[in-house]
């Protein structure tokens, strides 16, 4: 996977979630929540971002990669987003991305040396529950296991998702390869597959890739929550995330962070 060195990247974003049980992403709920509109996904932001940085280092940074990002402003749809890469002396990549000229997400990647993943049995495996309980202190109490049903990547919903984040990149469609995006997308599905929630906000991840998915992997997460807590009259919850492929191989470790419950929803 050789590609061209890119310090800026520009792409019309696209909330791919506008109908999505989250309501955050729609426009009329959003906007009464103080919003301008639906909020573009932040596992796609963060997919935005991911694209300077595979052109630096191709298939190195999704076999071996790290890459942490603060969502500090939404995204809006249809509005241009641009990512800035700027090399640090030392080395690793400092990321900004930028929407009509408000600093949206900050974010800093590096590759490494070949790390071992976390032992897949120190994750356990949860049933779904058939009965979502609601979104709260005891039901994302921490130390709780979350869990989410395979998904069969398959070469349709590969190209689907490469034409949503405008993906410029022709290796993942012609290799099969799952783009990051997608694959954090998985983290998002361990809180809405396991608890109901109010409208929602991702704020932050931190990724430690490990190996490629491709097309024909069944692809799902396990994770625990690490912490339950309140900033600023939100209240938030950390997961410690395995990303899993075929129930056996594990491609990416997470910490990832959302607001559960916004504020102005509390009470």
């Amino acid at each position: 996977m050789t590609l061209p060195d890119i310090q800026t990247y520009e792409v019309e974003a696209y909330n791919i979630s506008h109908a999505a049980e989250n309501k955050i992403h729609d426009d009329t709920v959003a906007r009464k929540l103080g919003f301008t509109g639906g909020l573009v996904p932040g596992v796609e932001v963060y997919a935005y971002m991911t694209e300077p940085v595979v052109a630096r280092w191709g298939a190195a940074w999704l076999e071996r990669g790290v890459m942490e990002v603060r969502l500090v402003k939404p995204v809006y749809d249809g509005r241009m987003a641009r990512v800035t890469a700027s090399t640090r002396a030392e080395g690793g990549v400092d990321l900004r991305l930028e929407s009509e000229d408000v600093l949206c997400a900050t974010g800093h990647a590096t590759v490494g040396s070949p790390t071992r993943p976390p032992e897949l049995r120190d994750y356990q495996m949860r049933a779904i529950p058939a009965n979502r309980p609601p979104a709260d202190e005891t039901s994302l109490a921490e130390g709780t296991w979350l869990s989410v049903a395979p998904l069969v990547l398959t070469a349709e919903r590969l190209a689907e998702y490469l034409a949503d984040v405008r993906e410029r990149c022709a290796d993942y469609g012609r290799d099969g390869i799952a783009h990051p995006g997608l694959l954090l997308r998985l983290c998002n599905s361990a809180l809405r597959d396991n608890v109901v929630l109010a409208p929602w906000v991702h704020t932050g991840s931190r990724v430690q890739n490990f190996a490629m998915a491709r097309v024909g992997d069944a692809l799902s997460a396990r994770a625990r929550v690490a912490k339950n807590y309140e900033r600023k009259g939100h209240r938030l919850v950390d997961l410690d995330v395995s990303l899993i492929a075929n129930d056996r191989t594990v491609l990416a470790h997470v910490l990832h962070t959302a607001v559960y419950r916004l504020r102005q929803l509390a009470g």
